[in-house]
Parts: C-alpha cells; structure tokens; sequence
C-alpha cells in the first residue's frame, strides 16, 4: 500500500524564508499562486510578456514577471504550463539560471519521466499533483479543506526533497485531505492512460457511439443526447461519491440488472486487449514521442481533429439543449483562468 502524508508529516517552515515561482497561471496555476500566497508564503508568477494571464495576476495581487527572472530570484519554480511547452520554455528560460540548492517542481510527470526536460544533479525534481481541477483546488482552499494530491521525487540533491514537496503540499491545502506517495513514471502513465481509456478517449467515444445508435435508429437527436450525455454526470456523481456500489444503490432495480448484464457485452474482452496495447505504447514512451512530434509539426492533425469532432451532431443539438439550462452559464460567467 502506497504511503500517505497528512498535515501532522509537514513542516511548513522549511519554505518561510524561501521564494515560490509558479511558472504559468491557468487553471492549475492560479490555484497554486493564490493558495501558497494566502498560507503566508512569498509567491511570484512567471508568464510571457503579453500574456492575457499577467494583468489577472496582478490584479489578484501577485508580483508578476519573465520566467527567466523569477528562476533567477526563486528558491523553488513550479512547471505548471501545458506539457507540450515545458521542454522548450525549461530550456531557454529556466536551464540557465538554475544553481544548486533550488527545487524544480510538477504536477504531472510527463516531460521528467519521458525525458524532455534533463535537470543537471544538483537541483531536486519533485512533483505535488492536486487531483482535481484549479478551480476546485481554489475552491476547497478557500473553505477551509482540501482537495488530495500525489507527492515524488526524481531528483533529491539536496537529501531534504520530500520534505521540502510536503510543505509546498502543506501550503497548497492538499495535506487536509492527504496525499500519496507515488513516482514520476507511475504518475505519468498511469494518468494518461486513464485519460486516453477511460476519462476523456473511452468515455467519449462510448458517449458518441451510444447517441449515434439511437439517433441512426430513429430516436431523436434531443432524447439521444440526454440519455446519453446529459445524464451522464448523475452517475458519475454518484460513482464519486461512493464507488460502483452506491451508484447501483441508487438506481433503479431495472438499471442496475441491464449494467451487469450488457456492460460487458459494450467493454469486451476486444476493448480490455485494446486498453493493454495503448498502456503499452504509453510505457514505451510512444505516445508521448507522437504528442511531442505533432507540436513540432505545427499541430495541423491535431487541430482538424479538434475542428471535425466540434462539428459532430452530437456536440450541435448539445449546444442547442444548453441554452435551456441557465445553470449552466452561472459557471462559465466565473472567469476561471484558462491555461
């Protein structure tokens, strides 16, 4: 069993007197900047110059500037911009300012694990993943819980890099929930196979197959997209609230006798040799060598494919029964910080 880290494992002052860089202000960095800022820590934010990002933060009251400056006045820098960007940023505006005795920090494993970014021996890598969005890391900060996280080390140079990841932990709120021991390779992998799986590839292709055998078998699009879409997040909900179980608790009798008896007949034996056959070529560095290569190509692929599935039945009746739910717009009118 992985070990687990609460408040009681943290001491907060090994950051007191320490300069807090967080690279980026999106979702994930907004968060971070503004919860180590109100635990008492000493934060700066890095962006591009002419980032839409830079007024936000000042105007949050953080002290803004070039990443290539706050590495230089920084003890600890938190990579927080899209994966595909870090190697290039890391080498030209973070590499060389970096001396011994700072900490270089994630919150995903990526870029370490796949070898895109090479930190020299004298600098702990370390990584505190928040396992939530930004705006919920902000949200729970802020009402006085926490959201849990992941915490390891690649590089300990200093003998102190657990340690000094814990108090980042501590003042970011993830300590209130706890978090769990785990390694950059783990961490990398096994997140993006749950995206590509099951979050976002498996749940939306299941989402779209199951609208398209409706509507090509007569059923109307509005009523397609609500069985199979729609009301999606009430199970989902459930299913976080207490696991599998609960979810089949809640539904009716008829529900719960049709998912274990048709589930598996939709995830066949064919789907789990898929599921083996994209960790494989996640382990193996495939995916993200394909990832890293269509950036450098300009994402012309990525982009059509972005374009086409916008364009998709599916995702225009959606935006349609959208307008119906004013609930919704109250979330999009909240400004959250994009990346």
């Amino acid at each position: 069993m992985a070990k687990r880290y609460y408040e009681k494992d943290a001491d907060f002052r090994r950051l007191m007197d320490k300069t807090i860089a967080i690279i980026g202000y999106g979702s994930q960095g907004h968060a971070h900047a503004l919860n180590l800022r109100d635990s008492g820590l000493n934060v700066i934010v890095a962006l591009y110059p002419g980032s839409k990002n830079w007024a936000k933060a000042e105007t949050a009251g953080l002290k803004v500037m070039s990443t290539a400056d706050a590495t230089k006045a920084a003890d600890v820098m938190m990579i927080l911009v899209p994966d595909h960007i870090q190697a290039d940023l890391y080498e030209k505006e973070i590499a060389p300012h970096l001396t011994p005795g700072k900490t270089i920090m994630f919150a995903h494993g990526f870029s370490i694990h796949f070898g895109f970014i090479k930190v020299p021996d004298f600098v702990d890598v370390s990584m505190i993943a928040p396992k939530a969005p930004g705006h919920r890391v902000r949200e729970l900060y802020t009402e006085g819980v926490g959201v849990p996280g992941l915490i390891a080390v690649a590089q300990n140079a200093s003998g102190q890099a657990t340690e000094n990841a814990l108090a980042y932990a501590l003042g970011l709120g993830c300590l209130k929930a706890g978090v769990i021991e785990t390694t950059f390779k783990e961490e990398a992998e096994s997140d993006l196979f749950g995206e590509q799986a099951v979050l976002c590839g498996g749940v939306s292709e299941l989402i779209r197959a199951g609208f398209e055998t409706l509507t090509e078998a007569g059923y109307a699009p509005e009523i397609a997209y609500f069985e199979c879409l729609h009301e999606l997040k009430l199970i989902v909900d459930l299913i976080y609230e207490g696991g599998l179980g609960y979810m089949r608790f809640s539904v009716s009798d008829t529900a719960e006798y049709g998912d274990y008896t048709r589930g598996p007949r939709v995830v066949t034996a064919e789907t789990r040799k898929e599921m083996k056959k994209i960790l494989a070529e996640i382990q193996s560095g495939e995916f993200a060598r394909n990832w890293m290569a269509e950036n450098k190509a300009g994402r012309q692929g990525f982009l059509k494919m972005r374009e086409d599935n916008a364009k998709q039945p599916l995702e225009t009746i959606g935006a349609e029964l959208r307008e119906m739910m004013t609930f919704l717009k109250k979330k999009k009118e909240a400004g959250i910080p994009q990346a």
